[in-house]
């Protein structure tokens, strides 16, 4: 990809936020930076760096029973388990464990859970844990779905996010539009880089990017 790569770190040297600069199109955006978390998911190094400045947030603060990790971050949310359940740390998980699970999309893009899995969610506070929380929709899917198998959802945590709040539930994450604050996203129909002529430089997902 030809978009300029460059980094943004924190104290933690197993922190920081690759990202290139460019044209990128989501499934239902056009933005201007793509946000490269391959690392984060994957090696353990930094998912544990991840993990550890999310607890901040929930730890003595939040009951979690359940992480729900969308977007491949199941690396991360076995690490932060294990920071929220770490007899080091004030804590109030009464059960001192911690589901983690993902779900299943169907072929209309909407979440389900099997039946085995259920019980994981039903009754339980559930910590949703994404990538990365830009237009909102997986996140909001995600906390549907949750409410309607009958858990409760007690926050959303994220690497990087552009938006506090979804459907009413707090997001926190460790990087944010003031780490990037010419960070924008567009509808694919009112695109100023598509009307500028600008070509795309990758198709972008979850699971990284695909170069035009």
């Amino acid at each position: 990809m030809s978009a300029p790569v460059f980094k943004i770190g924190t104290k933690h040297k197993d922190l920081y936020l690759r990202i290139h600069k460019g044209h990128f199109a989501t499934g239902r955006s056009h933005i201007n930076y793509y946000i490269d978390i391959t690392t984060q998911k994957s090696r353990l190094s930094e998912a544990k760096a991840v993990a550890h400045a999310l607890r901040t947030y929930y730890h003595s603060t939040t009951i979690v029973d359940t992480i729900l990790c969308l977007d491949g971050t199941e690396v991360i949310g076995t690490c932060l388990a294990g920071e929220l359940t770490d007899a080091n740390f004030v804590n109030i998980n009464a059960h001192q464990t911690i589901y983690i699970i993902t779900p299943e999309n169907t072929s209309g893009n909407q979440l389900i859970f099997r039946d085995n899995i259920t019980p994981m969610i039903q009754g339980k506070h559930v910590l949703v844990l994404a990538a990365s929380v830009v237009t909102g929709y997986t996140a909001k899917a995600a906390i549907e779905a949750i409410n309607y198998y009958g858990g409760k959802v007690v926050g959303v945590g994220s690497i990087f996010a552009s938006s506090h709040e979804i459907d009413g539930v707090k997001v926190n994450s460790v990087f944010d539009p003031n780490d990037l604050p010419d960070y924008a996203g567009y509808s694919s129909h009112d695109c100023p880089l598509c009307k500028k002529g600008i070509k795309l430089d990758a198709l972008v997902n979850s699971f990284g990017f695909s170069k035009l």
